[in-house]
């Protein structure tokens, strides 16, 4: 872990004169589509980074502006989930925007989830824009398997400004694999389903969410019968 960034306040932020609400994700082209992705991934990662990491030193969100023009904060891209390390995580979100030269330094890892509307822009503007910002790992889920990117999962990862593709595996078992360095763990597609590899332990980071529902329903279900007797 690197020295955490002294977030620096360096302007007053108009924000009536902003085009956008910042206290209002925008809304997703295909949100019905994309959201339980979105949702899935954002809730293994995060369960993963609380292992590892204080709240207040990364900041995770997803569809929140981040901003690349200074004199513009209405030049923006929206990430589906986007993550920075070794931040002031709670300074930058009174801020309400994500401000590289503000926080210290732009985010470290963004995913895109597919679907027909946003694909296009994915793989080309958008791409091109987390470049410029200095995004260091890109990559793309699409729970199509492939009909909105060309392929179900792809990471790129910047050198010297350019994405160079980072390698993918198949298992024996189809599950698709690409290691990424900055979460130390293996984003994973398997049928449509978005998963995290621990390659050191062999193991998955599952969706918290659902399993500690089902432990809610089971410990009801234990307190009805013990009522029972």
């Amino acid at each position: 872990m690197t020295t955490k960034p002294t977030y620096q306040i360096l302007s007053v932020i108009d924000y009536a004169s902003l085009d956008f609400d910042p206290n209002e994700s925008e809304p997703l082209p295909e949100a019905m589509e994309q959201n339980p992705t979105i949702l899935r991934i954002i809730n293994i990662i995060d369960a993963h980074l609380k292992s590892r990491y204080l709240p207040e030193e990364v900041f995770i969100d997803t569809n929140t502006p981040v901003c690349y023009n200074r004199d513009n904060l209405n030049d923006r891209v929206m990430p589906d989930i986007y993550i920075a390390f070794d931040v002031d995580a709670p300074a930058i979100r009174q801020r309400k925007l994500y401000l590289p030269w503000e926080a210290g330094k732009p985010p470290d890892f963004v995913l895109e989830v597919g679907s027909e509307s946003t694909s296009q822009n994915d793989l080309g503007p958008k791409r091109d824009r987390y470049a410029q910002i200095g995004v260091l790992e890109y990559w793309r889920f699409d729970p199509s398997g492939g009909g909105h990117y060309g392929q179900p999962l792809a990471g790129e990862r910047l050198v010297s400004g350019v994405y160079l593709p980072i390698e993918l595996t198949t298992e024996p078992d189809g599950i698709l694999k690409g290691h990424s360095t900055i979460l130390g763990r293996s984003l994973c597609w398997q049928d449509g389903i978005p998963e995290l590899y621990d390659p050191d332990s062999n193991t998955y980071h599952r969706d918290l969410t659902q399993a500690e529902s089902r432990v809610r329903e089971l410990e009801e279900e234990l307190r009805r019968q013990q009522g029972g007797n």
